[in-house]
């Protein structure tokens, strides 16, 4: 049975997150049962972007407890890290920051589709990793929680080259396993106080769940997530994965709740896609009605202030967003597109929106 712990916490005053972290700590024995031998002791927040951290868009810094990496989407980890009140927190307990820009090659030899990962340096130089996710929606995995926490110790362009090369959602996702089961984080702290719905991870809507929820199983931590927000776990391609490897499960029946009531948590009109994902074998067909049943980025242009990131920041080769010319607005080409939502996650004015087209709607509530 994998243990998952849901405990109530009404807002981010230090005070009383501190001593609902202590409380989720202690349904597992305590922090010293759970690394025993760690002298040094890395935490792994969310920390996508510089935004403020009234956004929900990365880890509150009332959840940061000691020590701290991370690699930004873009920036660098000092600004972001400054920007969204980290560094801040860091410095008051006098903890040092991680080195997340140089990379380290690590071998993986267990792993089916990665047998090597470039890693951040920092990650190597801590005796134990605890990873602190953010509870939130993503266009290409539904959500993001603690699975795919540990991307951000993949150190910044490398984050673009894996979406170039691996856009399908599914394998993706079993990378984004294997980089756990190879990081080995020995704990995980969801900050869930203030989720975020809708055009997530970076431009949806803030929502409160008042959750903190903990567990050595992040695979059973995010399905248990999943199911508070009634979101089929087996729809997000994370928990299926992690499950095949081996690297926790989603099984209701295997996973055991204590804490607080469920109740407290729920949250039936959570918005999230809750329409299945094409496995990779069933698109071979898909070139030929691809505007009829392909998820797309759409340019909302009364948001867009044309600053380019969205061109900057696309992985695929050649771009799939382009300029005509600066006074006008990004041209999305079909061809191109990966359809790995990186310019939507990107994007800082909320103008690049996930849209579902009629057929995939109706085919998902088929399969």
């Amino acid at each position: 049975m994998s243990l998952v712990a849901l405990v109530f916490c009404s807002g981010y005053d230090e005070e009383e997150v501190e001593k609902a972290v202590r409380r989720g700590f202690g349904f597992f024995g305590g922090p010293r049962a759970i690394c025993p031998s760690a002298r040094r002791v890395l935490l792994k927040p969310n920390l996508l972007v510089g935004d403020p951290p009234e956004k929900a868009v990365t880890t509150h810094p009332a959840v940061f407890k000691a020590g701290f990496g991370d690699s930004p989407i873009f920036g660098s980890l000092e600004s972001v890290a400054k920007k969204t009140g980290i560094a801040s927190s860091a410095r008051s307990l006098g903890v040092a920051m991680a080195d997340f820009v140089s990379a380290v090659s690590v071998e993986f030899p267990e792993g089916i589709q990665h047998k090597r990962f470039e890693i951040a340096k920092g990650v190597t130089e801590y005796d134990a990793l605890v990873s602190l996710p953010k509870w939130k929606t993503h266009g290409l995995t539904r959500v993001t929680g603690a699975v795919k926490n540990q991307f951000g110790c993949v150190p910044g362009i490398r984050k673009g080259e894996f979406h170039y090369r691996i856009p399908d959602a599914a394998l993706f996702s079993r990378m984004l396993v294997e980089l756990t089961r190879l990081l080995r984080p020995a704990f995980f702290v969801m900050d869930a106080i203030v989720a975020m719905e809708g055009n997530g991870p970076r431009n949806g809507r803030p929502r409160s769940m008042n959750l903190l929820a903990f567990s050595k199983d992040p695979v059973a931590l995010d399905a248990t997530l999943s199911r508070l927000v009634h979101l089929d776990p087996s729809l997000v391609p994370t928990c299926l994965e992690g499950e095949h490897l081996g690297l926790g499960t989603f099984q209701k029946e295997s996973i055991e709740i204590c804490g607080d009531p469920w109740e407290l948590f729920e949250r039936r009109d959570f918005m999230v896609s809750r329409v299945p994902s094409f496995p990779p074998r069933k698109r071979l067909f898909l070139p030929f009605v691809r505007g009829a049943f392909l998820p797309r980025p759409v340019i909302r242009k009364g948001l867009c202030r044309r600053c380019g990131l969205c061109v900057e920041i696309c992985p695929a080769r050649p771009k799939a967003l382009v300029w005509r010319d600066k006074t006008s607005y990004p041209l999305w080409n079909s061809g191109h597109c990966i359809l790995c939502f990186v310019c939507q996650e990107a994007c800082p004015f909320g103008a690049l929106t996930v849209h579902v087209p009629l057929g995939r709607r109706i085919l998902g509530k088929l399969v």
